[in-house]
């Protein structure tokens, strides 16, 4: 179960990969476990200040795997409260996390983009938040946007729906940086090693007033939104539009 995630460690910069790149990376219940337990091994170091966040393949994270829980009572609550607490703990690293955004984020997997302190991507990458579309509530998703660009943009956003181009995302404010796709990987290199030299408790001290400022207000509306997402799954709208995608 844990090759669904892999981590990689070299002090002061570790690297985690979502490693399901056959079903896009898409937050499954395994997956998650997977990745629970590789931040538990990450949070048992202190010794790194840089996480590399990725997705194997051609997708960063196609978002939560609905089609491998809908027909299962109380699944989707559980699956929504493991992303909720994936992304609580992820923004608690003291590590500054640098997410290379490949390919696709959409939902679920553009909520890690938004709890990431940098995000690089490429104009042809797909991001964005389609859950309205498919009668689904983006609640998990929500407080992390509202932190990243701000309430009016994560307004418009969110109840939109749809995906957006890297470019689009650059100027929303989602990603740091979008540069030609040639280049991704150098840019992220380079940005990884420049972190890396930077003093560990000053990144460390720094991001912990940072999520000081943010609140623990924003963690209650995380999990809040995890139950509401699920109430809104298990309704009829939802599930009618649903069936439509994955099948009845």
């Amino acid at each position: 179960m844990t090759d669904l995630a892999q981590l990689e460690l070299a002090p002061p910069i570790a690297r985690l990969t979502l490693n399901r790149a056959d079903k896009r990376n898409a937050l499954s219940p395994d997956l998650l476990s997977a990745l629970h337990a590789r931040l538990d091994e990450l949070e048992a170091h202190d010794d790194i200040s840089v996480l590399e966040l990725s997705g194997a393949g051609a997708s960063f994270c196609a978002g939560m795997d609905l089609k491998a829980v809908l027909k299962e009572p109380g699944a989707p609550l559980k699956l929504l409260k493991s992303i909720a607490e994936l992304t609580i703990r992820l923004r608690a690293l003291p590590a500054v996390i640098i997410g290379r955004v490949q390919g696709a984020a959409i939902g679920g997997g553009c909520g890690l983009v938004a709890i990431c302190d940098i995000a690089i991507t490429h104009p042809d990458a797909k991001l964005g938040y389609p859950e309205v579309d498919l009668g689904v509530c983006p609640a998990v998703v929500a407080p992390w946007l509202v932190a990243s660009i701000g309430s009016g943009r994560a307004r418009r956003v969110l109840l939109s729906g749809g995906v957006m181009s890297g470019l689009d995302a650059l100027n929303l404010g989602l990603v740091s940086a979008c540069v030609p796709k040639e280049e991704l990987h150098s840019q992220i290199e380079e940005t990884v090693a420049r972190l890396a030299k930077a003093g560990p408790r000053a990144l460390s001290e720094t991001k912990r007033l940072l999520n000081e400022i943010e609140g623990e207000r924003t963690r209650e509306l995380v999990r809040k939104g995890a139950h509401i997402s699920a109430d809104v799954v298990a309704g009829a709208e939802a599930q009618a539009r649903l069936a439509k995608v994955y099948g009845s």
